[in-house]
């Protein structure tokens, strides 16, 4: 095996389409193809399964991929540290996001990094923390802004702050008039929540828990949009960051009231991978991306708690 027919493996795996990969790459598809079944010859397995659809992994590609992933990424960015060596940063910064994070500020962290470092490519990546805390370890991404606790991530970690949780509604459902809503009322409600996978499912599991409440679920979705629209169709309530649905609360389409103390809150940590030599375009996004927490923060945006 060598580092070409690893990226080039990588790319088609990522894009499930050597044309696609050809196009990315800007190599002729009849020369990725002779890469990939040369290396499906050293390996003597096939990588992928052909069809009219386009490629998609077998159980021995998946393992490749989960293998050497983050080892052609690393070399990418050795690369993109020599080249940029003495000259402006460059490089590509794939960055997590879960969801409620990611409506607040990907668009404006975006904005800020073109504008202040042209020279990186920024990949922002929208998934929920058990999916983005798994492509951490694995070495397929750089960054992600997730929910902790930290302490158990076993990733190179620093707590940003802990953010707030907040009863949703729709229109008329009366929350809105409400200064709070405890918490035992408002998990005898029929609710709309995330699957049993989601951190905040959990959250919300051990407070009814603790209530011995048996709670009212009709409705699931790990979708955040999904959630918030089943919401406005007066579905049930759930509970949710305030600056997640921010935009929903002042055209009137929800309403949100404060829960009563102990209110719940969750943890929000920036994490990289322990064993992953940051480079200094990853290192200038994580500054860019806490300078932008700030800025939301300052700009009412987000209730966050900074640490």
């Amino acid at each position: 095996m060598d580092i070409r027919q690893l990226r080039t493996f990588s790319c088609v795996a990522e894009l499930g389409s050597l044309s696609k990969a050809s196009d990315t790459l800007r190599v002729a598809q009849p020369a990725l193809s002779r890469q990939i079944k040369l290396l499906e010859h050293e390996l003597r397995a096939e990588l992928f399964t052909r069809n009219g659809r386009g490629m998609v992994l077998t159980d021995a590609g998946r393992l490749l991929l989960a293998r050497t992933a983050g080892i052609v990424r690393q070399i990418d960015q050795v690369r993109d540290e020599i080249q940029s060596a003495g000259g402006p940063p460059s490089g590509r910064v794939v960055l997590g996001l879960v969801p409620t994070v990611s409506y607040v500020i990907s668009a404006r962290l975006a904005r800020r990094t073109v504008d202040k470092y042209p020279g990186i490519s920024l990949c922002i990546v929208e998934s929920y923390s058990g999916h983005l805390t798994e492509w951490l370890h694995r070495g397929e991404m750089d960054l992600a802004l997730i929910y902790g606790p930290s302490s158990d991530l076993h990733l190179s970690v620093q707590s940003l702050g802990r953010d707030p949780i907040v009863a949703v509604g729709p229109r008329g459902s009366g929350l809105s008039q409400k200064k709070q809503v405890d918490i035992g009322w408002l998990l005898k409600q029929r609710l709309v929540l995330p699957s049993h996978s989601h951190g905040l499912r959990a959250l919300i599991e051990q407070a009814a828990a603790k209530k011995k409440i048996k709670l009212d679920v009709k409705l699931e979705a790990d979708s955040f949009r999904v959630l918030t629209s089943l919401v406005e169709e007066g579905l049930g309530y759930t509970l949710l960051p305030p600056s997640s649905v921010r935009q929903e609360v002042t055209s009137g389409r929800l309403e949100t009231a404060a829960i009563s103390k102990p209110s719940p809150m969750r943890e929000l940590t920036l994490a990289s991978p322990i064993d992953h030599p940051g480079s200094t375009a990853i290192a200038l996004v994580s500054e860019l991306l806490r300078d932008e927490l700030i800025a939301c923060h300052e700009a009412g945006l987000w209730d966050i708690k900074l640490a």
